[in-house]
């Protein structure tokens, strides 16, 4: 089917796909789509709801291309407008999808995701970072500002440190809400997050999750104050609990990880 067929198809519409604001820009689609990398061996698309991405990746990379949709009337859509997808359509919610059944090797995960669960989308990528080597996303813009925010910065927080760790994470560009049917009521933006070159944090990786939820959910508070339970008075006058958590780095997060870890080991022997 060419893409002008689809455009004109398209404009009948699922009448519900879970609260999800249908991208009706082309070019914005087509500009999603081609910052995916041609090396991933895998790609992903969750939530296709129409398929104004899946236009233009089911005919040149169906070999590697699956979609994983959650709603029913969204599949039937898709399933008549994109037959070829076959059984690369697959109705089942992302958040408790296997990514293994798709094999072992490099994985771009790529999506107008939904903003009521697109945290919850990074934390289920996070489950799979040896796989996902990319994400490509559109989210609502304050997400993608915390995700790609520095420390020093009033956005940067517990999604910009756990993500941060494993991807080197680029604000792309904003995407205004008159390009939707129906307009949300704030802005969206695209990233894009490409694995780094870390294999092991070279700390406790439990414990530095809990270091950065804890101390973030008290931003306002000083490290000694936000993580005063977890802190052997041998380190608590450390000067780096001085500081509050946006002031941190993902390097001094696993710096602390350690100070707070061999503190604790050494209590208990």
């Amino acid at each position: 089917m060419k893409t002008e067929d689809r455009r004109q198809k398209s404009e009948v519409r699922p009448k519900k796909a879970l609260g999800q604001h249908f991208l009706t820009d082309q070019n914005i689609a087509k500009k999603i789509v081609d910052q995916l990398s041609p090396d991933v061996e895998t790609v992903i698309e969750v939530g296709a709801g129409t398929g104004v991405l899946t236009q233009y990746m089911v005919d040149d990379i169906l070999d590697k291309f699956h979609v994983i949709e959650i709603d029913r009337e969204s599949i039937e859509y898709l399933k008549s407008h994109f037959p070829q997808l076959g059984d690369h359509l697959i109705q089942g919610d992302f958040l408790r999808t296997d990514l293994s059944q798709f094999g072992q090797g490099n994985m771009a995960i790529i999506g107008n995701f939904p903003y009521n669960i697109s945290s919850q989308i990074f934390f289920q990528v996070l489950k799979y970072k040896e796989q996902v080597v990319e994400v490509v996303g559109m989210v609502q813009k304050e997400m993608a500002e915390r995700m790609a925010a520095k420390e020093g910065s009033k956005t940067y927080g517990i999604l910009s440190v756990l993500m941060q760790a494993w991807y080197d994470i680029d604000y792309l560009f904003t995407v205004h809400e008159n390009v939707f049917n129906p307009p949300p009521k704030v802005k969206s933006a695209v990233i894009k997050m490409r694995r780094n070159a870390v294999t092991d944090l070279g700390c406790d990786e439990k414990l530095f999750v809990s270091i950065v939820k804890q101390s973030f959910n008290q931003r306002r508070k000083t490290m000694r104050n936000s993580l005063r339970p977890m802190l052997n008075p041998d380190i608590i006058d450390n000067e780096i609990f001085n500081k509050r958590p946006e002031q941190l780095s993902v390097q001094e997060f696993i710096d602390l990880t350690n100070l707070i870890g061999t503190s604790a080991s050494h209590d208990e022997q």
